[in-house]
């Protein structure tokens, strides 16, 4: 792909098509604000957490915070597209596709606290971990829920030092927040299950994208390691199982494969596709959007719809 667009329009050319790489569906003609808009579309599908309704479509952040998990280039061209400004504009435009809720790391509460301030309605969750310092302040900025974030989650649990993750999550719940555990790995999902935390909701990567190369070399049995993030088809259905195995509500990223995915449309819906049709009735999805060369967020807000529905 990346040959094609360096002989079809030089280097200019290659870094505006790896741009357009989503973290969401990146097909369709024209940018988000090419095109008058309608003001408000059908509603979405809703579930459940805790006390709030949330659509099941979610936005997620790392495009706005430019975490592509594809190149540095792309990183540079999400950073450079997504001002705080640009990030209101595309909640506000997720708003009117009826999408209500917003994940985002814990240093996201002073935008938030804006949207809010501007009029927006948005509902937002957060990311975290650590020593539990930002808990308070995102229980301030609104925030209704914290999941401790799934790379130290992960993390510990491969060091065999799970338990220290059920300390933060007592303070999520002592400020009175909806208490989550994000990760990439079904088994810290059952893991957490056995044990009988006081846990809401799990935040559940449906590709196990932290492999250490020997746990590759073991699993694909010597087979070449390509370089970079590896995204392996057999891994959406294992985290799917784990996710039905839970009555708790699970919230799916990562369907696109950080925008692997997105090249093409048939591929975008497949990943809706089978996703919705993985999970629970109760469970969600979280999407990051690149809204720079169409409107995504009513893109994938169709495509929800139309899935959950078993369309």
């Amino acid at each position: 792909m990346a040959s094609d667009a360096v002989k079809s329009g030089g280097r200019r050319e290659f870094l505006k098509t790896m741009a357009a790489l989503p973290v969401a569906l990146a097909a369709g003609q024209g940018g988000a604000g090419a095109a008058e808009k309608p003001a408000e579309e059908p509603k979405l599908p809703q579930i459940r957490l805790g006390p709030h309704a949330l659509s099941r479509l979610i936005v997620g952040t790392n495009p706005f915070s430019a975490g592509s998990h594809l190149s540095v280039f792309v990183n540079h061209a999400m950073r450079e597209y997504y001002t705080p400004e640009q990030v209101l504009k595309t909640l506000r435009r997720c708003e009117e596709v009826g999408i209500n809720c917003w994940q985002a790391g814990a240093g996201s509460g002073d935008l938030y606290r804006r949207h809010r301030d501007e009029g927006g309605r948005m509902r937002f969750i957060a990311i975290d971990s650590g020593d539990g310092s930002s808990i308070a302040a995102l229980a301030k900025a609104g925030c209704i829920a914290v999941a401790h974030h799934g790379e130290s989650t992960d993390g510990m649990f491969k060091s065999g030092k799970l338990d220290p993750v059920q300390d933060y999550l007592k303070r999520v719940r002592d400020a009175g927040l909806q208490v989550g555990v994000s990760t990439h790995m079904p088994d810290v999902v059952d893991a957490v299950e056995s044990k009988g935390w006081d846990v809401d909701y799990y935040m559940t990567c449906v590709y196990e994208r932290h492999r250490s190369a020997e746990a590759l070399d073991k699993l694909l049995g010597h087979v070449p390691v390509p370089v970079g993030e590896v995204y392996l088809r057999s891994d959406p259905p294992r985290m799917f199982k784990a996710m039905r195995q839970t009555k708790r509500p699970c919230l799916a990223f990562k369907i696109l494969a950080a925008g692997r995915l997105s090249e093409r449309r048939e591929w975008v819906e497949q990943a809706f596709r089978d996703t919705l049709a993985g999970i629970k009735p109760g469970d969600g999805v979280i999407v990051g959007l690149y809204d720079r060369y169409s409107d995504q967020p009513a893109e994938d807000a169709a495509l929800v719809r139309r899935f959950a529905a078993g369309l």
